[in-house]
């Protein structure tokens, strides 16, 4: 958290962005005279519109953001209405769980509708709302939202000049091939074993079970991917709950204190979201207990429930994703690796082509979106280079599989800009330099142990021979293809080898 870089102090500005949009929807909510639970609805509503909604261009947030209602408000009505009938409650939040996560499919959009939609359902079961409550809560939550765009949008656009980097596509496949319709009933599974062994422990706070599935199932995307995010929920949730003791109790809900100290974690939560899992969810953890606080149901009973329920929560989440339509660490890993070597031979390729001359050539787009790609590659790979991980051979192969995309990523970017002068020239050896690389990444996708030219590796090995910045930067693509060679295809077990 506190060494990651943060370019353009992008999770900073958003970070501080976020206090002010959910302190505004607060506050306006107490001056219209709405009730603490009201006030509380609102400023969620707040935190979930700025933290979900991120698509890709700002005319598509403030569409989404506009559709926010049109998720929650059903959900709002439905939960409210059924607070006091245990059975068609339980239904209704497992039913809207399935939605909910098979709505990822339609991308940023359907992600954000859906999480907006769970939430609206477990705010209600947390604050305990009853269906007298319902048009305070609408709005609260109109109004949140109102505020929230206002301040994303009006006040501090930080995206207008900042655009987001676009996700990757999602995997392909269909039916139960394909990521989200198998996570839909992976996560549904979690949450239906979460809510009953939950009320096990409590009739009054079995949510936090169903919450905690629900949560290590966003964004993510094997079994090894799930199980570490599990982990590292419980672990967060440990730490949070001590701060709660020490912080959150001795407070007793006093209002300026517990006020200031919920900023600081929706701070936290933004700021540290991107770059570590456990100290946003420390944040969430103690948010929560200051908000019990602010409730007067408080104690330090509550908070050991909280971590009782979400290690519930986490071990279901591990055991459906085991046991239920299970996406292995090694299908996801190949795939995402292949869709890296791709794109660093699409930048390769329109570098020299602009090099060569063609105006509409452009390597630019690639090199974007190879680093959104290298993050995908770094996410599935976590679970392998976790320190507990117990595989020592397959974590050193994972993270020199790092390392070298990393080095083609800085080569691509290096070709980018020099491809970008309008001074440089062509070099008749870039084309035959172009072709080894794009012999590289068919001999790595192809599953093939050495590349099909053998000058390529004596091309690689003495970069110094060629002259120009940008044979410079295709020779460091050569070397690094060809290094990549050895943890690819060394062992078939290892879970990120490239299958034919």
């Amino acid at each position: 958290m506190f060494v990651a870089p943060d370019p353009g102090r992008l999770r900073l500005r958003t970070a501080a962005r976020a206090v002010i949009g959910v302190g505004a929807a607060v506050a306006l909510a107490e001056a219209c005279g709405l009730s603490l639970t009201a006030s509380i609805t609102g400023g969620l509503a707040a935190l979930l519109a700025l933290f979900t909604v991120t698509d890709p261009t700002v005319r598509r947030q403030a569409v989404t953001t506009a559709l926010l209602p049109a998720a929650g408000f059903p959900v709002l009505a439905l939960a409210t209405a059924l607070h006091g009938v245990t059975p068609l409650r339980d239904a209704a939040f497992v039913l809207v769980v399935f939605c909910g996560v098979y709505a990822r499919r339609w991308g940023p959009r359907g992600h954000a509708l859906g999480i907006f939609a769970f939430m609206n359902f477990f705010i209600t079961q947390f604050l305990h709302a009853l269906p007298a409550q319902l048009p305070e809560l609408y709005a609260a939550v109109g109004l949140a939202l109102g505020t929230a765009a206002a301040v994303r949008f009006l006040l501090w656009p930080i995206e207008r000049r900042t655009p987001p980097p676009a996700a990757p596509a999602p995997l392909p496949g269909r039916g139960l091939a394909r990521h989200t319709t198998r996570q839909a009933f992976q996560a549904t599974a979690a949450c239906a074993v979460a809510l009953t062994v939950g009320q096990v422990l409590s009739e009054d706070r079995w949510y936090w079970a169903v919450g905690t599935a629900w949560w290590i199932f966003v964004n993510t995307a094997s079994r090894g991917e799930t199980l570490v995010r599990g982990f590292r929920r419980v672990l967060g949730t440990v730490v949070g709950v001590a701060a709660g003791v020490l912080i959150a109790i001795p407070l007793d809900g006093a209002p300026v204190p517990t006020a200031l100290l919920v900023a600081v974690c929706v701070f936290g939560i933004f700021y540290t979201a991107a770059v570590s899992y456990s100290w946003m969810i420390l944040a969430v953890t103690l948010m929560a207990g200051l908000l019990y606080g602010l409730l007067g149901v408080l104690d330090p009973g509550l908070l050991v429930l909280r971590l009782e329920e979400t290690a519930v929560g986490a071990a279901c989440a591990a055991l459906a994703v085991v046991l239920v339509l299970p996406v292995t660490t090694h299908a996801t890993n190949d795939a995402w690796i292949q869709r890296a070597l791709h794109c660093v031979h699409a930048a390769t390729a329109q570098a020299t082509a602009r090099l060569g001359g063609s105006p509409t050539a452009d390597p630019a787009p690639h090199a974007a979106e190879l680093e959104t790609l290298l993050a995908r590659v770094r996410m599935a790979l976590a679970p392998l280079v976790h320190p507990l991980s117990p595989f020592r051979a397959r974590k050193a192969r994972a993270g020199q599989v790092i390392a070298l995309l990393d080095d083609c990523a800085r080569e691509v970017r290096g070709l980018a800009t020099v491809a970008a002068d309008p001074d440089a020239g062509h070099d008749a050896r870039l084309a035959a330099a172009c072709w080894r690389v794009e012999a590289a990444v068919q001999a790595l996708t192809a599953g093939e142990r050495e590349l099909e030219e053998p000058a390529a590796a004596g091309a690689a090995a003495s970069p110094a021979a060629a002259s120009g910045p940008a044979l410079a930067h295709l020779q460091g693509l050569e070397r690094a293809l060809a290094e990549l060679a050895t943890p690819l295809g060394s062992d078939p077990k290892a879970p990120f080898v490239i299958s034919a």
